[in-house]
């Protein structure tokens, strides 16, 4: 399966297809593409593309964010570092009036982000940050992130969880969706599943101004820009670079496991 399916080559290309997608009421998610980093060195050259990601899409007044990953950022190797990053990229992604994003990975970095998340909130600096349905703790995080003003966004995780049934971890991510509407506050979920999206649909008809459906590039490209025309808040997660390995082998298995279950995402 081709890298160009998951990701695209660099910043420009991303930035191109993000005006495209803007035309068709679909905001995007830029991320640099470069995980599990170990030198300083390696941390400044992906913050600095992040800092030439955030002015690029100020200047040409794109509706896109950008999102981070602690790994990419040092917290392989120094924890303090990528938390210390994180929030310099998210304050000057605010200064720059750009979407702040912070995504999820294995349950060994969960920790560091959450705690890299909350400084950001205490400094009242606005930011998502991704809560995966297959951890157990995760309800527990989502009552931290609301009373920090932090926006979650809802997914069933890529990585390895602590629940592997699959009705299990629909059912969980159903539950955060139901208790962030019970709060009535604004969030995001990320899936691509079709018995999940109708589910969601019909639970926040009245109050659309409140989620954000979030696709990958690649997948359910017809269902997004459906949503999209109808109405819907749709954003799509556009990762950029070289470093494609690791991104593309959780979305290929993605595919596989789903095939094994005799499912298959939204067209």
């Amino acid at each position: 399966m081709s890298a160009d399916r998951w990701a695209l080559q660099d910043l420009a290309a991303a930035l191109a297809w993000c005006n495209k997608r803007n035309r068709q009421n679909i905001v995007c998610t830029l991320h640099v593409l470069n995980e599990y980093t170990r030198t300083p060195e390696s941390v400044d050259a992906v913050t600095t593309m992040y800092r030439e990601t955030i002015a690029s899409i100020s200047g040409k007044s794109l509706a896109a964010s950008i999102s981070v990953k602690l790994s990419s950022l040092g917290a392989l190797f120094d924890p303090d570092l990528a938390i210390e990053r994180t929030y310099e990229l998210c304050r000057e992604a605010r200064m720059n009036g750009v979407g702040f994003e912070v995504d999820m990975e294995g349950r060994d970095l969960v920790g560091t982000t959450i705690e890299a998340a909350a400084l950001c909130g205490k400094k009242n600096l606005t930011l998502t940050l991704a809560l995966q349905a297959y951890l157990y703790r995760s309800p527990g995080d989502l009552r931290l992130l609301l009373a920090l003003g932090v926006i979650p966004r809802f997914v069933k995780g890529a990585y390895v969880g602590d629940i592997e049934d699959a009705e299990e971890i629909q059912n969980r991510l159903l539950d955060l969706v139901r208790e962030a509407a019970r709060f009535g506050v604004t969030f995001q979920v990320g899936t691509h599943d079709p018995e999940l999206l109708p589910k969601i649909m019909s639970l926040m008809a009245d109050h659309r101004d409140r989620i954000t459906f979030g696709f990958l590039i690649g997948l359910a490209d017809r269902t997004k820009q459906e949503m999209a025309a109808d109405g819907w808040r749709v954003s799509e997660y556009v990762p950029f670079g070289k470093d494609v390995g690791p991104y593309m082998a959780r979305r290929e298995r993605y595919l596989r496991d789903l095939a094994k279950m005799g499912r298959t995402p939204a067209d």
